[in-house]
């Protein structure tokens, strides 16, 4: 059982203890296993996929359930000392996707299961839940593909050394360097900004630096 995560260019699996492997293309072997949507209490994600996978031996149900994932994404940030740091950043807070095989004894493990509110559509009306549609597990699941295929799309804005530039995003927001160094192929530059007083090198993407005008 396991929870999603993404960087920039690739989606990783990320189980309850925190370990990662890559793998992000969902199970489609039985037809009978359909992805659904499950709203968990606040923060609780990770802990509701515990839970939900000790129900799930308790009850033998295994043969009922594929992945549980958390969809998020893989983030960099630059440190104050320029160096590059990556933190998890959930796609959908307060959401889990269950690939499950949908009967009333799996609906009730997951329904029942503590720091699971409900499913997604799930009424008084009628205890199953519409499951979610391919294109839906693929722009999430994928969402880092999707992102990387939108970013290549698009015309990427050229430096030239020596250039003055603003930093708009991250740690370095509203400063302003000068162009040590263009790698148009990583699409990043490499900066020299004033820290106090001393100039520092720092690595930032394009997108997050627009160029100073006089």
């Amino acid at each position: 059982m396991a929870d999603e995560r993404s960087s920039n260019s690739s989606l990783h699996t990320v189980d309850s203890n925190g370990s990662v492997s890559d793998n992000p293309a969902p199970p489609k072997e039985n037809p009978l296993f359909k992805w659904y949507a499950v709203m968990t209490q606040p923060g609780m994600e990770r802990k509701a996929i515990s839970v939900l996978e000790e129900r799930i031996k308790k009850f033998k149900l295994s043969d009922h359930f594929g992945r549980i994932v958390i969809p998020s994404q893989q983030k960099e940030k630059l440190d104050s000392q320029g160096k590059k740091k990556f933190f998890d950043q959930k796609m959908m807070p307060g959401y889990i996707f269950v690939h499950m095989h949908m009967t009333d004894h799996s609906y009730t493990v997951v329904k029942e299961t503590p720091k699971i509110s409900s499913f997604l559509g799930a009424s008084n009306l009628t205890r199953t839940p519409p499951p979610m549609s391919d294109d839906e597990v693929d722009r999430v699941l994928n969402r880092a593909a999707h992102v990387a295929q939108e970013i290549a799309a698009k015309p990427k804005m050229m430096f030239e050394r020596g250039e003055r530039v603003k930093v708009i995003d991250g740690p370095f927001t509203n400063f302003v360097g000068d162009v040590d160094e263009v790698k148009p192929d990583k699409s990043k530059l490499k900066l020299l900004i004033s820290v106090f007083g001393r100039p520092t090198p720092v690595e930032i993407e394009f997108t997050k630096v627009e160029k100073v005008t006089t």
